[in-house]
């Protein structure tokens, strides 16, 4: 009688479980309209076509680029481009990027966002720039703490990840002051201008999630 019991009542719970898994999802209803977020020293919304020649600015800084695999920008329509770009990318509900603007002088000073949405397994990849000159002042982790937070309080996701250069070490401590811990090393992951790189991966559950600002 007992062991009948045990049966029931293990597959009552796996019944439960599984009904608990089977309604997880990513909260698209997010991307009914932009959302604007704000920290102690920043306004986050929506990046606007105005926003170009800022973010060609910091594109074309190659101190910007100097871990990641891409080319500087050349021209302000590089910069309109990928404005559009990520305007699509949030009308087909495949990611979000905010520009961060700083309030005290309505600067736009970097960008942050999920550049891609993992909707099957309620996960995000994280990723963002700063201008140089804001470098040092804890603002990257003012904006990225509420985006990560944004992301498991109302996106509702599970993990989120971030991709970059081992040798970054500034991004890698950045993140790993929100609770983001060392997932992967790919070993010359990377071609880029005729060298390998390698790549590392950085992710945080959100029960692992913590603010430190």
């Amino acid at each position: 009688m007992f062991y009948a019991f045990l049966v029931v009542a293990c597959q009552l719970i796996a019944l439960t479980f599984a009904q608990y898994l089977a309604v997880m999802k990513v909260n698209d209803s997010v991307f009914n309209s932009f959302p604007i977020l704000k920290t102690k020293r920043l306004t986050l919304r929506n990046i606007l076509p105005g926003d170009a020649e800022a973010i060609f600015a910091m594109r074309s800084n190659q101190a910007v680029n100097q871990f990641i695999a891409r080319d500087s920008m050349l021209s302000a329509s590089d910069a309109e481009t990928l404005v559009q770009k990520t305007n699509d990318t949030f009308a087909a509900k495949k990611g979000i990027g905010w520009a961060g603007l700083l309030r005290e002088h309505n600067t736009i000073i970097g960008s942050c966002g999920f550049n891609q949405i993992d909707y099957p397994n309620l996960r995000a990849e994280l990723g963002g720039e700063l201008a140089t000159s804001y470098w040092g002042k804890h603002i990257a982790l003012e904006a990225a703490q509420t985006i990560v937070q944004f992301g498991f309080e109302q996106l509702e996701l599970h993990s989120i990840e971030a991709k970059l250069s081992p040798e970054n070490r500034g991004a890698i401590h950045l993140l790993e002051c929100m609770g983001f811990t060392k997932e992967a090393h790919f070993k010359d992951r990377i071609y880029f201008k005729g060298k390998f790189m390698d790549m590392a991966v950085y992710s945080v559950l959100k029960s692992d999630f913590k603010q430190s600002i």
